[in-house]
C-alpha cells in the first residue's frame, strides 16, 4: 500500500477580537504546542486577507502518512491544546484534510 502525505488544514475564528493581543497569543501558543509534536511538518499560521470568506485564521501542517496523522490526533500535546485552548477560545472552524493528488 502506497504511503501518501496528508495536508491538514483548519480555518477558524476566535472568540477574541481579530488582531488582539489574546488572538496573537493563541496563534503563538498553538504554533509552539503543535510544532513540538514530532510528526508535524511544515506548520504554518495564516491570517485571512480575502473578503471572500469570513474565517480569520488558519493552521496548516503536513503528515507523511495516515499513521502520523493518527499519532498527531492522539498525541497528549494536541489533546491538551484542543481541550484547554481550542474548545474555550475558538468560536467556529472548518477542518480540511487533503492527500497529495497523483502521488
Amino acid at each position: 500500500m502506497e504511503q501518501t502525505s496528508i495536508q491538514h488544514m483548519v480555518i477558524f475564528n476566535l472568540k477574541h477580537e481579530a488582531g488582539s493581543e489574546a488572538a496573537e497569543k493563541f496563534l503563538q501558543d498553538g504554533k509552539r504546542a503543535l510544532t513540538s509534536i514530532p510528526v508535524v511538518k511544515n506548520f504554518s499560521v495564516f491570517k485571512q486577507v480575502s473578503p471572500k470568506n469570513d474565517y480569520d485564521y488558519g493552521f496548516s501542517m503536513i503528515f507523511d502518512n495516515q499513521a502520523d496523522y493518527e499519532t498527531y490526533n492522539a498525541h497528549p500535546l494536541h489533546v491538551d491544546f484542543v481541550e484547554t485552548r481550542w474548545v474555550p477560545e475558538v468560536s467556529r472552524f472548518l477542518e480540511i484534510d487533503f492527500q497529495l493528488h497523483g502521488a
